[in-house]
């Protein structure tokens, strides 16, 4: 390799894992087991196991369908609609919690309804931080199942068809499983982006330790009172992140290919 080419690659390769580096050389290692199970890590590890996985079952009872919207449908508008739907990925955390909070806040404009008509209210509350995480990692899962839907081979769809069975059934029974590699995919990346939001949790959420406290914020707190549990937290993000990797290098090998 040119030496032109050999530098720079090294200099990038150390700006991305020289901090990783210095994150797990600096961890009190002898103290992990106590902390990492201590009270405080606990709750907020509960907190965002819990959060992050019901926000990915809402992403995937809401997400699949439109999916399949974007990419079989034939709709005016359908690229701009795909590029709304997509938005959330490229939007700041914070403003997307802004947005929301405008929207469903007690003075938003369904909010207010909610909290007239039903007494009940999402900002600063668990369900806050579930909506807030789903808001911001849909758009993973629907990239991932939209392109599995658009590689699917549609002649076993026509077949079924042809069979006498109905759009409903041939979606349960021929679509889905045909795409449900890219709905593994997408499930899990949708889970980790919700376990790592931060930006969009602390806006429309807030930071209520035991409620709306997940692992990111409490990295956030812990590095102003406890730098050493902030390590731990950051530690446990990065095992997800590696793990989450690991499992899709595969899939996205195969689509390089």
């Amino acid at each position: 390799m040119p030496l032109v080419l050999l530098l720079p690659a090294l200099l990038g390769l150390a700006f991305l894992l020289v901090p990783l580096i210095g994150l797990l050389a600096e961890a009190p290692w002898s103290t992990l087991p106590s902390r990492l199970f201590s009270a405080e890590v606990g709750q907020a590890l509960r907190l965002s196991l819990l959060c992050a996985s019901v926000a990915t079952v809402i992403c995937l009872v809401l997400g699949i369908p439109l999916a399949w919207l974007l990419a079989r449908a034939d709709l005016p508008g359908r690229g701009l609609l795909r590029a709304l739907v997509t938005v959330p990925l490229v939007l700041p955390p914070v403003v997307g919690g802004v947005a929301l909070l405008l929207v469903l806040g007690r003075r938003g404009l369904i909010g207010e309804r909610l909290d007239l008509w039903f007494g009940f209210s999402l900002p600063f509350t668990t369900a806050g931080v579930i909506v807030a995480e789903a808001f911001v990692a849909m758009p993973f899962l629907v990239i991932s199942v939209e392109g599995a839907l658009r590689a699917a081979d549609p002649r076993y769809e026509e077949a079924a068809a042809t069979l006498g069975a109905g759009r409903w059934l041939t979606f349960r029974r021929v679509t889905l499983p045909s795409i449900a590699p890219g709905i593994v995919a997408g499930a899990v990346l949708c889970w980790a982006r919700a376990l790592g939001e931060f930006g969009a949790t602390i806006t429309f959420a807030g930071n209520f330790p035991g409620r709306t406290t997940t692992m990111p914020l409490a990295v956030y707190l812990a590095l102003e009172t406890d730098p050493d549990v902030a390590v731990v937290l950051s530690i446990v993000l990065l095992l997800v992140s590696v793990v989450v990797l690991a499992s899709l290098r595969e899939r996205w090998i195969s689509g390089l290919r």
